[in-house]
């Protein structure tokens, strides 16, 4: 994710794609929506050093178009950018 936090501003609309690397492909999938909220939230999972000793991750909460709630965690294989007209 090249992104920075201050790009996150709820209202925006844009479209999340995210990348799944396998072995011999790659699964992608994408959301458009407007942004809600940009969060960071420990997870349950253990991780040492990290804050609070869990594992924290970013999200992105969209609110799609029919008005689903959609949660994206955020990781390299992630692409936030402006939605298409």
């Amino acid at each position: 994710m090249n992104q920075t936090i201050d790009q996150f501003q709820p209202g925006a609309r844009v479209t999340v794609t995210q990348q799944i690397p396998q072995r011999d492909e790659v699964w992608t999938s994408t959301v458009t929506g407007m942004i809600v909220r940009f969060e960071q939230r420990k997870t349950g999972s253990w991780y040492a050093h990290a804050k609070d000793d869990k594992l924290w991750l970013d999200r992105l909460v969209l609110k799609k178009d029919d008005g689903e709630i959609v949660v994206c965690n955020l990781d390299r294989y992630t692409h936030v950018g402006p939605a298409e007209s």
